[in-house]
């Protein structure tokens, strides 16, 4: 496994432009988190890649630093509820093609149930109530997710606590009580700019629509751009509240439960 500063000087991987002392160390502070998940849960580890900036910057991590060309460090996947912009298929293919050793399993709905949604509900039901959103997202993203996370004991997420009112409260790691494993977020104390400074000086393949502001991307329906400086998760289910702001994948209970 190669080491950061190894990386950093590499005439092949030389950054396009230096990182701040300051941004290194949290860099370096961020791969160590992984390499102790790593150590920690082996294979009982996964990464829920959801092809956004903040994952862009993760994969980077694993892929350079933490998998080999005959293994792979750390198990992702992708969950394709069907509905996903064809930029973020398109990323998902760059970064297969840029990094081959990495192990990312893509997951779908059930095809039976989605079905049995969409006939009984609208292929565009979503936009009617909040139960149907969230009913949607049961379908196309929460049991996907159950069996992705079958058989682990901990998965690694790109949530940072500047991200949304839901998610102020986050630390490294959580109990993830809904799922019963650990949920790791390497990234909860970084802000957008450092991760932007960091995708940038390596280089690394990002979604497209990040450059038409599109801070945080999900399905195509449920994402738009947004004004310039505002809140970055105000384009997703941009007609419900923000405190609600959330798909099930990660609740906004458990995410402010230390608050309280």
């Amino acid at each position: 496994m190669a080491s950061l500063e190894d990386f950093l000087t590499s005439p092949k991987e030389q950054p396009s432009q230096p990182l701040t002392p300051e941004l290194e160390k949290k860099l370096a502070t961020t791969l160590e988190r992984l390499k102790t998940a790593l150590a920690d849960y082996g294979e009982g580890l996964t990464f829920a890649n959801s092809l956004g900036a903040e994952d862009a910057l993760l994969t980077g991590l694993i892929g350079n630093y933490l998998t080999t060309d005959n293994q792979p460090a750390i198990q992702q996947f992708v969950l394709d509820t069907g509905r996903l912009p064809e930029e973020t298929l398109t990323l998902l293919a760059q970064v297969q093609q840029k990094w081959p050793q990495l192990d990312i399993k893509v997951f779908y709905p059930e095809a039976v149930q989605l079905q049995g949604w969409v006939t009984e509900q609208g292929v565009n039901a979503f936009y009617r109530s909040q139960e149907l959103r969230k009913s949607c997202c049961q379908v196309r993203k929460l049991e996907p997710l159950r069996r992705a996370l079958k058989g682990k004991t901990a998965w690694i997420t790109g949530l940072r606590r500047e991200q949304s009112v839901t998610r102020e409260a986050l630390d490294y790691s959580q109990w993830d009580a809904g799922n019963g494993l650990q949920k790791l977020s390497p990234l909860f104390d970084w802000s957008e700019a450092e991760v932007w400074a960091v995708i940038q000086a390596l280089k690394l393949p990002y979604n497209s629509l990040h450059d038409n502001n599109y801070p945080s991307i999900g399905c195509a329906p449920c994402t738009r751009a947004v004004q310039p400086n505002a809140d970055p998760r105000s384009g997703r289910w941009w007609w419900e509240n923000p405190e609600t702001r959330e798909c099930g994948l990660h609740s906004a209970v458990e995410l402010q439960a230390a608050k309280s």
